[in-house]
């Protein structure tokens, strides 16, 4: 049993600074260890020109500052990467928190798909291709928690509704030439 002043006694206190212990190219670090992005601000204007310097020198080596710092009590990897004018600080996985890929997917079979579901399922991809804009992405969730909150502050008496059991076995290849014929109709009509 460990009691809460031996828990205590293992907490490492909040730092300030960051220590850099090497720079690696970003395309080395796997996107599977990427985790929070923070933006890195000088907290006193002298330390404004070390803080350029290093962003400048990041960004002409391309390179990436693996370090580590103490946030909430506990140490974190941090990469620290130039962007703009500033540094952004990206809080790393350790590799004790990565499941390899080949031991998270070991039991899907390794066989190939049928080549129509394929070509079909791309011709999808191409009708759905657009750009990352992520201010028309919307949390939904929010969004209706929000309604929830407005309806409830109104006095409005609230009906939940059951939820619908999904025990459907659907048909890949229907539902991919469905959704095909779908997208193209709605392309006919915009173009009309």
């Amino acid at each position: 049993m460990v009691t809460p002043d031996e828990l205590d006694s293992v907490k490492l206190e909040t730092t300030h600074v960051i220590e850099i212990e090497r720079f690696v190219d970003e395309k080395e670090i796997d996107r599977l260890y990427w985790n929070d992005p923070y933006y890195l601000i000088p907290n006193e204007k002298t330390g404004v020109e070390a803080y350029t310097v290093i962003r400048e020198a990041l960004s002409e080596a391309g390179r990436i500052a693996l370090g580590r710092v103490v946030m909430h009590t506990r140490e974190r990897l941090v990469a620290l990467e130039p962007r703009d004018k500033g540094i952004l600080v990206y809080t790393l996985r350790m590799a004790d928190e990565v499941v390899e890929p080949r031991h998270a997917f070991a039991d899907i079979p390794a066989t190939k798909p049928d080549r129509r579901m394929i070509e079909i399922a791309r011709k999808i991809i191409e009708q759905q291709e657009g750009a990352f804009e992520p201010d028309k992405f919307e949390d939904r969730y929010e969004t209706a928690l929000r309604e929830l909150i407005r309806r409830k502050e109104k006095g409005e008496k609230l009906v939940t509704a059951e939820p619908v059991e999904d025990d459907n076995v659907i048909d890949l290849m229907e539902a991919l030439k469905k959704s095909l014929k779908q997208k193209g109709a709605a392309g006919r009509r915009k173009a009309g």
